[in-house]
């Protein structure tokens, strides 16, 4: 080992999306070590939402239904995606402590992970983080989203080495969307890595390389060590969304809501009836 910030490293191929993002959960809050997770693809396709996300906005709903697609709400924050044998998801987890020139906050992480994927990313296109994206030139090749503890964050990106457009059909174009998409639909908006980087391994070692030049000491580790942050007590969000239930809960709020709006011009005719004059 060097003298670096020390990260254990694990290497995942086709690991269930829900599988990792409990895994990682458990890594950030049951755990005070330095992680670094990449997952080379996914069983797929599935739907992840932020935590925050709303179905009638993401996604379009009976599409997902009649294709049968899973969807899940994790317990980061960030947009939607849809992931599958396309997808690399990369994810780091960190004791704040360890790397002091970075505040714990969103901003300073993301412009530290930018700085980190640049030696990857910068020789094949036009690499910048855009608000919340990595992109090449105008178009998204990452997904970001993060979660943050008091001492530790966690940050994790998808990356499209791959992606089907009959998938991305599943996600609307939603109303709020980074000010650089300009209502772009997914073809214009996404750029494939494939298109851009010689190889897939090449992805995933540099990954790795891009992390040890920015300081990172890395020690590989297995599923069987990580797995064991799971048997602890820790707050568990991730959850499988019933994309029906959703759908006609939003149904029945609209109707509620037109029905309020309806009766309340009658409710002040009423009211104005009853003054005394």
């Amino acid at each position: 080992m060097g003298g670096g910030v020390p990260v254990r490293v694990l290497r995942l191929a086709h690991v269930p999306i829900l599988e990792q993002l409990r895994l990682e959960e458990a890594l950030l809050r049951a755990t005070s070590l330095n992680w670094l997770v990449v997952n080379d693809g996914t069983p797929g396709p599935t739907v992840v939402m932020g935590i925050s996300g709303k179905v009638h906005e993401m996604l379009d709903g009976p599409l997902v239904l009649e294709r049968g697609v899973p969807v899940l709400r994790r317990f980061s924050g960030g947009g939607t995606v849809v992931v599958d044998g396309g997808t690399v998801v990369s994810t780091l987890i960190m004791q704040s402590q360890h790397l002091p020139g970075v505040d714990c906050f969103p901003a300073p992480i993301m412009r530290w992970t930018e700085r980190l994927y640049a030696p990857l990313f910068s020789p094949y296109g036009e690499f910048r983080l855009r608000e919340h994206d990595y992109v090449m030139g105008h178009q998204k090749f990452g997904g970001n989203a993060q979660a943050i503890t008091s001492r530790r964050w966690l940050h994790h990106t998808s990356l499209l080495w791959d992606f089907e457009p009959s998938n991305m059909a599943l996600l609307t174009n939603p109303a709020k969307q980074p000010e650089y998409r300009q209502r772009r639909a997914h073809g214009d908006f996404l750029v494939r890595l494939r298109d851009v980087m010689p190889s897939r391994e090449g992805l995933l070692a540099g990954i790795e390389d891009a992390a040890a030049a920015q300081g990172l000491d890395l020690v590989h580790s297995c599923w069987e060590e990580a797995a064991e942050a799971m048997a602890g007590s820790y707050l568990r969000q991730n959850r499988v969304v019933d994309v029906a239930a959703a759908l006609q809960q939003h149904q029945e709020q609209q109707q509620q809501q037109q029905q309020q709006q309806q009766q309340a011009p009658l409710a002040a005719a009423a009211g104005a009836k009853t003054e005394p004059g």
